[in-house]
């Protein structure tokens, strides 16, 4: 049991410091918190109390270590249900419910707080009444498992990370259930001990996940702040490498200009030539010091009421001009409202736009589709070009990481500068690769997020779908 109380308080110390303003992660962590307060009775059952009252035969404290054992064990069957029911309504939350939010917690634990008074106390045989506690700890535990199962991901990468957490929380807890509460009702007492082994296996997909998919967006938040602080790095950076050589290319500038006048005036072609020379240098230099710090500086942005689907038309016509071997097709639902930044948005799905086209040689097929769900709108950039591997796709939001080699112009700042507009907006940024399929990337705006409104109405809203070329 000592492994199944490291395992599972290790996990709820994981989910808290992840990301400790997230309501769900923080209604997860009690789960497996509770979960080890059970694993750390028996440890102080089988071997922290009789240590003590063989070594010390210390009464005042062997009493306190059973009240501990007592409060730890009471805190596993009582707290168990009741955390994860209020989990799976974080996790997919029920609109009829949203009014009673507050007290929902409160109303929750009127049959936990009826047990405590009115049915017989703890002891090691029963510690808990397990023919009364049954009949509201099960169905907590089977509402919370199907809210779960009927939660709708969305998309590919939340549906992966969604599957993980059916494994690694519903089967053990499922499990648990079963040998906790109904076989003890039945008169099988002690049925906990076969616990261990699924809750290992939901500890080991719980860590592989972790490193693979992330697990309720931790692995999306440590990488989130990889690249916050890696922005804001390179921000500083630009920002003073900016100041530093502005003055002295514009002296260089200066200096270029009055050699140029100067050679003209003399007719000396060489003198006059090599100036030129300089000073194309000079503004190459500028421009390209330009194009870094813009595409890295701090974004403040200037959100007013949009319709997002015409934005999203507007900017993509200008690329079926530039692009004559691409198919371009799209999908844009009408009548959203958002408060955007206009600018930011355009200029953040062009650049996703050109990495496409870029990405395909010119010739290929790109598509825009704009989707929803019941709290998202999903704005989808998918091409058919050669794709990336699992290496490369990690990489791309990297300030500065790019594909491309040779003569070409790109900074490899157009995703990460994506990546920074949607975080601004409250949204995020997907992206999904594989080598010879394409690749695809999400842009996920929170509907609460940009106070988005159908204008249209539900039933009238329409769809603009065409297909150019």
């Amino acid at each position: 049991m000592l492994f199944v109380l490291i395992a599972l308080w290790g996990i709820a110390l994981i989910l808290v410091l992840s990301d400790p303003r997230s309501v769900v992660s923080r209604r997860l962590s009690g789960v497996p918190f509770t979960g080890g307060a059970g694993a750390m009775s028996v440890v102080l059952d089988e071997r922290i109390n009789p240590y003590v009252s063989q070594h010390y035969m210390n009464e005042t404290a062997d009493q306190l270590l059973y009240m501990l054992q007592a409060f730890c064990s009471l805190l596993s069957y009582y707290g168990l249900p009741y955390t994860f029911l209020l989990f799976a309504l974080a996790y997919r939350p029920i609109d009829r419910l949203q009014p009673y939010e507050r007290v929902l917690p409160l109303l929750l634990f009127i049959p936990i707080a009826a047990c405590l008074l009115f049915t017989p106390g703890y002891n090691e045989t029963y510690p808990i009444t397990f023919s009364v506690v049954v009949w509201w700890a099960v169905p907590y535990v089977a509402v919370g498992a199907v809210n779960i199962l009927l939660k709708n991901p969305g998309y590919l990468a939340q549906a992966r990370r969604h599957w993980i957490v059916c494994t690694s929380v519903l089967t053990p807890v499922l499990f648990s259930a079963t040998m906790n509460y109904v076989l003890p009702s039945l008169g099988f007492l002690r049925m906990w001990v076969y616990n261990t082994w699924f809750v290992g296996i939901g500890a080991l997909v719980f860590v592989i996940g972790l490193f693979t998919y992330g697990f309720l967006g931790v692995r999306v938040f440590i990488d989130r702040r990889r690249l916050d602080s890696t922005l804001r790095a390179v921000t500083s950076g630009t920002a003073i490498l900016n100041h530093a050589i502005k003055n002295d290319v514009g002296k260089m500038r200066l200096f270029g200009e009055k050699m140029r006048a100067y050679a003209a005036s003399t007719n000396q072609e060489e003198l006059l030539a090599d100036a030129e020379t300089m000073l194309r240098t000079t503004r190459h230099i500028q421009e390209m010091i330009g194009r870094v710090h813009h595409g890295t500086e701090d974004l403040a942005l200037k959100p007013a009421r949009e319709e997002l689907g015409e934005l999203l038309l507007m900017t993509l016509e200008p690329y079926k001009l530039l692009a004559e071997g691409v198919h371009f097709s799209s999908s844009l639902q009408e009548g959203w409202s958002c408060m955007i930044d206009r600018a930011q948005v355009a200029e953040a799905l062009g650049n996703l736009i050109s990495n496409a086209i870029e990405a395909m040689d010119g010739k290929g097929a790109l598509s825009l589709i704009m989707k929803e769900t019941k709290r998202d709108i999903m704005i989808e950039v998918r091409d058919t070009g050669p794709g990336m591997d699992r290496a490369q796709t990690a990489k791309a939001f990297e300030p500065f990481y790019t594909t491309k080699r040779g003569g070409s112009t790109n900074f490899g700042l157009g995703l990460p500068y994506a990546y920074h507009v949607m975080r601004k907006h409250g949204g995020s940024l997907h992206i999904q690769s594989k080598l010879g399929t394409g690749t695809l990337v999400s842009m996920i705006f929170k509907k609460k997020a940009i106070q988005a409104q159908q204008v249209l109405g539900a039933d009238s809203a329409s769809e603009h779908k065409e297909s150019e070329r």
